[in-house]
């Protein structure tokens, strides 16, 4: 069981986040990409740095589930992968359509836990975190429009 932190609601969700979320259980196909090269001018080369994605899963293609979405990312429940990977994740929401996003891993939670809580325990399960790169405009505002206002 996971210790009770400080900054989580009654449903183990982070009351830091900065976006709101929408909670779904949608299923989605997540793809590890990689990330293309860049041709830089020798000038430039010396003294340019970006993020490299991690490239260990390259090309791996496996089911997974959306449980969680904002405007900014997602809670991508499945085996997780290593952080810093570029993957495609391709699902469907309810009343919007099919959803085609780029994003990173920026967390990852290694196994499934459990936190304590007034109501009775919250059982997160295992899964990544995934801040969008790239996601349509007209998905992003319907996703807006689907998140309750608190």
């Amino acid at each position: 069981m996971c210790p009770l932190e400080r900054g989580y609601d009654n449903d183990g969700m982070s009351e830091l986040r900065r976006a709101a979320r929408l909670v779904i259980n949608a299923p989605a196909i997540v793809e590890s990409i990689g990330q293309g090269e860049m041709q830089l001018h020798p000038n430039l080369a010396a003294v340019f740095r970006r993020v490299e994605a991690n490239l260990s899963t390259l090309g791996q293609r496996f089911p997974a589930v959306i449980r969680d979405l904002s405007t900014n990312g997602a809670f991508i429940s499945a085996e997780p992968l290593p952080l810093m990977s570029r993957v495609a994740v391709k699902f469907e929401i309810k009343g919007v359509g099919a959803v085609d996003a780029v994003g990173w891993v920026m967390w990852q939670r290694t196994e499934d836990c459990e936190l304590p809580s007034p109501n009775g325990p919250v059982k997160l399960p295992k899964g990544f975190g995934v801040l969008f790169e790239s996601i349509p405009l007209e998905i992003r505002a319907a996703i807006a429009a689907l998140v309750p206002r608190t």
